[in-house]
């Protein structure tokens, strides 16, 4: 009786531990991260001021109180949720070594991770429908994108959000880590943490491949059938001049897609996006250097 009581308390302990996640620095060099910790403060404050200047100067400016600057204002909100997401990790792993980390904390981080990801990449299919109803249909460009549409999309995207997100990260929950349970990066990502499970997890990677398809799957397509019919239309624009200009209203969504979907610049999507759209999108520009240079 006694030693069964020892073997409940040990396997306990044992689960309890397992439960229990090392986040990852920078390999190797854990005498050097309060130094590589300046970088990375550096971006994370660039990406807080460059994306709370964007949406405080379109909330403030009526002028920009139109579609295409509601989708940005949007994106950017979503690109300070992403930088939250993962900076009190990085920094607390970098400053203090503080590295360990609870599964239900995990997953917590991991909502607002992969949340906000799948909310940029709502985002941007919708800017890209944006684009195409300017370029290709401009007399009802107000009369198609109304502000109740605009909400209409935004409530579809937090619902796929939703949807997708939340049966996935709940599949956590009965899984056994038996495994070195290190983590591979300053914060918990969904492949990473399920790469230490060992009971069965079929179900985890089903729910993770519908996922995908549904996000990415769906989304990529439908931004480049956007492009495909947007570069139609301004082939056939008689004035090459005004092809071009129809064409550059485009090129800050087009850096924003590459640098989302594009892999190794995906952590740095919250700095690169008020870059880009600061300097592409004349509006946004004029208010910026107004702000920042009002007597």
């Amino acid at each position: 009786m006694l030693q069964s009581r020892d073997n409940t308390e040990f396997l306990s302990n044992f689960t309890s531990k397992l439960s229990t996640f090392l986040l990852t620095g920078i390999p190797d060099l854990d005498s050097a991260h309060a130094w590589i910790s300046i970088p990375f403060c550096c971006l994370y404050a660039t990406a807080l001021f460059g994306n709370s200047m964007i949406l405080f100067i379109i909330v403030t400016q009526h002028s920009l109180y139109e579609p295409m600057h509601y989708f940005l204002s949007m994106l950017s909100a979503t690109d300070l949720g992403l930088t939250f997401s993962t900076m009190s990790t990085t920094l607390r792993t970098l400053w203090f070594h503080a590295n360990e980390i609870s599964l239900d904390f995990c997953i917590v981080q991991m909502f607002f991770l992969h949340g906000f990801t799948c909310t940029e990449s709502g985002e941007l299919v919708a800017m890209a429908f944006d684009r195409y109803v300017a370029i290709c249909n401009p007399l009802r460009y107000t009369t198609i994108l109304t502000n109740s549409r605009i909400i209409q999309m935004g409530f579809l995207v937090i619902m796929r959000i939703l949807l997708l997100t939340v049966p996935l990260l709940l599949l956590l929950k009965p899984v056994s880590f038996c495994k070195r349970n290190t983590l591979s990066h300053s914060y918990c990502y969904h492949p990473d943490v399920i790469k230490l499970a060992c009971s069965d997890t079929r179900a985890n990677s089903i729910c993770g491949l519908v996922d995908l398809i549904l996000t990415t799957g769906v989304d990529i397509p439908c931004i480049v059938l956007s492009y495909i019919l947007i570069i139609h239309s301004v082939l056939t624009i008689a004035s090459s001049e005004e092809g071009h200009k129809a064409f550059s209203t485009c090129v800050s969504h087009i850096g924003a897609v590459a640098v989302f979907y594009i892999p190794m610049f995906s952590l740095s999507l919250p700095v690169l996006n008020p870059i880009i759209y600061s300097v592409k999108t004349k509006q946004i520009r004029k208010a910026i250097l107004s702000l920042l240079f009002a007597k």
